[in-house]
């Protein structure tokens, strides 16, 4: 992976940190303005990329050059703030994730992994403002979340709690609560968790079953909710009541 930040004490850091893991190999770390020569050079599998350094080459016109890239690896934003703005708009040009520089070590070490392996991860603080700008604002759409058909109608009933129904059998916002039909129990119970930003390995450890398994459905669930990521499907859970954001 490589790491993008305008300040080497912190790149060298979070380099000790994360190569302390044993299985995350920092192959780069540079400032904004070296970022797309470093990544074209090392070819990383993540890139963790400070979302507020100084201009012209701040966090968000790094993440739109990494992104135009021939073969542009997955990119997570590494920022102190977690204000709406930020993580909006690094969504809509395409980020993988965002973290908040105060995260655990473990918890990001967890994230780099899952985030290499093609996963999404907000973390919890992250993942609420994500939900509250969506529910906020119905007609927000960034990166097309909400452009995808959730809900295929040629899709068969599942195994769940039916339809039109939220935590406790409360009633689901239309038409979001018709795209939960389709998953079964098991799945919804995956989407629930997966909705409160946590990672496949804590999920499998809440619900007792494998990471493997966890993999498989999260797989089912966005196939069925035609959602084009976990982001996507974690909007979806929470404006089809699936999940509460606490007031």
């Amino acid at each position: 992976m490589a790491i993008v930040d305008d300040e080497a004490l912190v790149r060298a850091a979070l380099r000790s940190i994360l190569e302390s893991s044993g299985d995350i190999d920092v192959v780069a770390d540079c400032d904004g303005h070296d970022a797309v020569a470093a990544v074209t050079a090392t070819r990383p599998g993540l890139v963790l990329l400070d979302a507020v350094m100084p201009p012209p080459d701040d966090g968000l016109t790094v993440l739109r050059a990494l992104r135009a890239l021939p073969s542009p690896p997955p990119v997570a934003m590494l920022t102190a703030f977690d204000t709406s703005e930020h993580i909006h708009q690094s969504m809509a040009a395409g980020a993988t994730g965002f973290l908040l520089k105060d995260t655990a070590v473990g918890t990001l070490i967890d994230a780099v992994r899952v985030m290499a392996a093609g996963g999404t991860v907000f973390t919890p603080t992250v993942s609420r403002a994500v939900v509250d700008g969506f529910l906020g604002d119905p007609a927000a759409d960034p990166a097309g979340v909400t452009s995808a058909p959730y809900g295929r109608s040629d899709q068969p009933s599942g195994h769940g709690s039916g339809p039109g129904t939220g935590p406790e059998g409360t009633a689901a916002g239309p038409p979001y609560a018709a795209a939960l039909a389709p998953l079964t129990g098991r799945e919804r119970d995956v989407l629930a968790l997966l909705a409160a930003g946590l990672p496949n390995a804590v999920i499998a450890a809440e619900l007792g079953i494998s990471v493997g398994t966890v993999k498989d459905h999260v797989r089912a669930v966005l196939r069925k909710l035609a959602a084009p990521n976990r982001v996507a499907a974690a909007v979806v859970a929470h404006r089809a009541g699936l999940v509460r954001v606490p007031e």
